[in-house]
């Protein structure tokens, strides 16, 4: 199967540079995964097609402000400007980051640098994959305070003008520190919306997937199956994956809030139905072919032509059913990527359809 397949065309200016004024006022799609009906509707009417029973799986994974702007010095200390991103802490060295590095080809091994005016220090160790670099920080006090205090929260590339509020770019459930992007489909929610979804009899299941670049990093092979994921470090509660567990074992479904979640969970299937508790990395690609083992369905938002997110959403709907709900969406201006519009993709009975009309 080829990249090419997954592309669709969409205008620039359905790419969304803002959040909706309220967070469960976005649109959202339908989108039936086995007949690919669809249908409008706005996020608010999410708790309508929940059932009593069913379990939600959330990534709470929180944004930290992994955006450095500082200083590069160079040996005859001139100092001229320079930018990291964090990607994810080393697990076998304190304090090196594996870091997305501005500009690159200046970066080399050996290179000081600083933020805050000297506050914190840092020295580039060594090259790694796609050209990231590995930072080895230097500081006094505790790096998260620091972190809080000198970085920003990276948007992605694609935002160009939003200068609000940086907690819209996080979910109100947002617990554990450690992503470099957001679990965007889980944007829609409000602490109200929760509420009267667990008023219906469904529960929630949180989970943790540190978010970092390799999930949106652009296939270039030819063939969706060279493309090979970053790895990126995840979570499972035991009383989560209990929760998922006799969710299935009672006949309810499953229903994975984001990509991040669903890729969580698939990770960590023991079995049809079953998840296991505990921690890990994982790089798992799912695309057209693979077998669900635990996921039900799926809320997600609209995702990037040819990217691995798109290729996820169809291996649960099927390719022509997906791109001819985003094509419906482009005619219909839903807005797209992290702050646009969602897609609830499920099973639907005659009853919810028969509600579209």
């Amino acid at each position: 199967m080829k990249t090419s397949d997954f592309y669709y065309d969409l205008p620039k200016e359905l790419i969304a540079q803002s959040p909706a004024e309220k967070r469960d006022h976005s649109r959202m799609m339908l989108l039936d995964k086995t007949t690919g009906w669809t249908a409008d509707r706005h996020f608010y009417d999410i708790v309508d097609y929940l059932h009593a029973g069913d379990t939600l799986v959330l990534n709470d994974s929180r944004v930290i402000p992994a955006r450095l702007i500082g200083e590069r010095l160079s040996p005859n200390g001139e100092k001229y400007p320079c930018e990291l991103l964090l990607l994810r802490e080393s697990e076998e060295e304190p304090d090196v980051w594996e870091c997305l590095a501005k500009p690159g080809r200046r970066m080399k091994p050996g290179t000081e640098l600083s933020f805050g005016e000297g506050l914190l220090k840092a020295g580039v160790v060594g090259e790694g994959m796609d050209g990231n670099r590995f930072v080895k920080f230097q500081y006094d006090g505790v790096f998260p305070e620091l972190l809080e205090r000198l970085g920003r929260i990276p948007l992605p590339p694609y935002i160009t003008s939003y200068t609000g509020d940086g907690e819209r770019y996080q979910t109100v459930y947002s617990k554990n520190p450690g992503s470099a992007a957001a679990p965007t489909a889980g944007l829609h929610f409000t602490e109200e919306t929760l509420e009267a979804i667990r008023k219906k009899g469904v529960s929630i299941a949180p989970v943790t997937l540190h978010v970092g670049l390799g999930t949106f990093r652009p296939v270039s092979a030819e063939d969706i199956r060279d493309h090979i994921m970053h790895s990126e470090f995840y979570q499972i509660p035991k009383e989560s994956a209990d929760l998922i567990n006799r969710t299935h074992q009672r006949g309810g479904r499953i229903i994975a809030v984001g990509t991040t979640s669903c890729r969580t969970i698939e990770s960590a299937a023991e079995g049809k139905g079953r998840v296991k508790a505990g921690s890990g990395w994982t790089d798992i690609f799912i695309y057209p072919g693979y077998e669900f083992k635990v996921l039900d369905g799926l809320l997600t938002n609209f995702h990037l032509p040819e990217s691995t997110l798109i290729m996820l959403v169809s291996a649960l709907a099927g390719r022509e059913a997906v791109l001819n709900a985003y094509h419906e969406a482009v005619e219909k201006k839903y807005r797209f990527f992290s702050f646009g519009d969602a897609m609830l993709i499920a099973d639907y009975s005659e009853e919810e359809r028969h509600g579209s009309l």
